[in-house]
C-alpha cells in the first residue's frame, strides 16, 4: 500500500514537472503561481454585458484586479493600455475587475488614466474575495486550459520589452 502511494506520488510530481516545463520562466515580479483550476465568476461590464471565465478555455486570461484609490493602480493603468496594443493577439484576453466601486467611480478612473479597455464590476467583492489578491493591483495569468499559472502582486510596466516578450512566448507555449 506503501509503495503504491509512494509510486503514484512520484508519478504525479514528474508529470507536474514535465508540464511546468513547457512555460517559460516568468520575469521578475511574476511569480509561478499554480494553484490549480481558476474560480469561475461571471460579472458585468459597465454596458451590462456578461463576461463568464469559464467561456475563455483555449485562450490566456491576463486578469487583473484595481481599485480606482489604489495608487500603483492609477499608474499601471496605462501599460496595461499600452500592452493591449503592443501584442493585439486573440489568444490573450486582457481582463479588468474593478472591486467594489460604481460605474461613475470606475467610467472617471479609466477616463483620467486613458484607459479604453473596458472594466468588469466585483459590485459586492465576492469575486474578488474567492479570488484573494493579496492587495491591489494584483494580476493572474490562466492557461487556456484554465488553470491559474502566474501571479503579480503590485504594479508592473507591463508595456515594457521584460513583460511584453513574457506574455509573447507565453501564448506561443503549451500548458
Amino acid at each position: 500500500m506503501i509503495y503504491r502511494s509512494l509510486t503514484l506520488t512520484l508519478f504525479l510530481l514528474i508529470c507536474a514537472l514535465a508540464h511546468a516545463a513547457d512555460l517559460p520562466t516568468p520575469p521578475k515580479g511574476i511569480r509561478v503561481y499554480e494553484i490549480g483550476s481558476a474560480p469561475n465568476f461571471t460579472l458585468k461590464n459597465a454596458d451590462g454585458e456578461t463576461f463568464v471565465l469559464d467561456n475563455t478555455r483555449g485562450k490566456w486570461v491576463f486578469l487583473h484586479f484595481w481599485a480606482s484609490w489604489c495608487g500603483p493602480c492609477r499608474k499601471e493603468m496605462p501599460a496595461i493600455q499600452h500592452m493591449s496594443e503592443l501584442i493585439q493577439d486573440d489568444r490573450l484576453i486582457i481582463v479588468l475587475i474593478n472591486t467594489a466601486e460604481n460605474e461613475d467611480t470606475i467610467f472617471s478612473f479609466l477616463g483620467e488614466t486613458g484607459t479604453e479597455l473596458n472594466s468588469l464590476m466585483d459590485r459586492d467583492g465576492l469575486v474578488t474575495e474567492s479570488w484573494q489578491p493579496r492587495g491591489l493591483p494584483t494580476t493572474f495569468l490562466v492557461d487556456p486550459n484554465g488553470y491559474v499559472r502566474f501571479q503579480a502582486i503590485g504594479g508592473r510596466e507591463w508595456d515594457k520589452d521584460t513583460y511584453v516578450g513574457f506574455l509573447r512566448v507565453l501564448l506561443n507555449s503549451s500548458p
